[in-house]
């Protein structure tokens, strides 16, 4: 299974696709001077630790919620992407019900640095929630048992509709680190789920941080003729064969792991 994470792939429409930024990068550093690949190697970005929600509404035809990055944005600016973003201290640090189910924590628990606990990787799957309330509107959650709070506005925001993170029903289905070289780089695992924890209107969603424009439910084929990433193209792909699944076998599958070691892409099941 190849991830085309340093490489582009041809539009399925008439839209010439741009180069994807940590592809970019990437070339430019292998065709630089040798001089200027050890200075830029110097200042190479560590990535920071992301999360991503693909959130999937069933029917004939499967839609999933995505958005366009603002033009102003230095990572990935006027693609389409799944909400998400970087983990908060606020979210390792979130007190509430319930724990994500063993096979996946098992699977996020691999190839990870000694300096990494649990408290972080559960912390990832409340920033997808997070990040998908704060940029577009949607709470994805089950009805709280008791009442929860934050001293974070986001979080009591979400606190406030009298739901919970629905944490046992979450799927991690990949995990992929920008290149090497790229100005802006993620270690980004990507979590699913489905929309019966879509808490409030579904069609209601909004651009509620001015992080995503454009923000609407598509379906896999109509996905894939927008501007994508090249890692968000592959995430569709692997949607795509995660949905096959029945929701409990979905819990149980590998999720693909891409990463550059020595400047080749790697690629591992976790």
């Amino acid at each position: 299974m190849k991830c085309p994470l340093n490489s582009t792939q041809p539009q399925r429409n008439k839209t010439t696709m741009t180069q994807d930024p940590a592809k970019t990068a990437h070339d430019d550093i292998r065709s630089a001077p040798a001089g200027a690949r050890r200075h830029q190697a110097v200042v190479r970005v560590r990535p920071k630790d992301a999360a991503t929600l693909i959130v999937v509404r069933g029917g004939p035809e499967p839609t999933i919620l995505m958005g366009k990055r603002a033009s102003t944005h230095r990572f990935m600016p006027n693609k389409f992407v799944f909400p998400g973003g970087k983990l908060d201290r606020v979210d390792q640090q979130l007190k509430v019900p319930g724990d994500l189910s063993d096979p996946v924590m098992a699977r996020l628990r691999k190839s990870t640095r000694k300096d990494v606990g649990d408290r972080k990787l559960r912390g990832l799957a409340l920033a997808a929630i997070r990040e998908t309330y704060e940029e577009t509107g949607l709470v994805i959650g089950r009805k709280a048992v008791t009442p929860l709070n934050s001293r974070n506005t986001i979080w009591q925001e979400y606190f406030a509709h009298d739901v919970e993170p629905p944490l046992e029903h979450l799927d991690f289905i990949a995990r992929a680190i920008t290149p090497p070289n790229a100005n802006r780089r993620f270690d980004t695992r990507f979590f699913m789920v489905h929309e019966r924890f879509i808490q409030n209107d579904p069609e209601r969603v909004v651009d509620a941080s001015g992080e995503l424009n454009e923000i609407h439910w598509i379906t896999l084929p109509q996905a894939r003729q927008l501007e994508l990433p090249s890692i968000t193209r592959w995430i569709i792909d692997r949607v795509e064969e995660r949905i096959g699944f029945d929701t409990s076998a979905q819990l149980k599958q590998s999720a693909p792991f891409v990463r550059f070691i020595n400047g080749a892409q790697v690629s591992a099941n976790l």
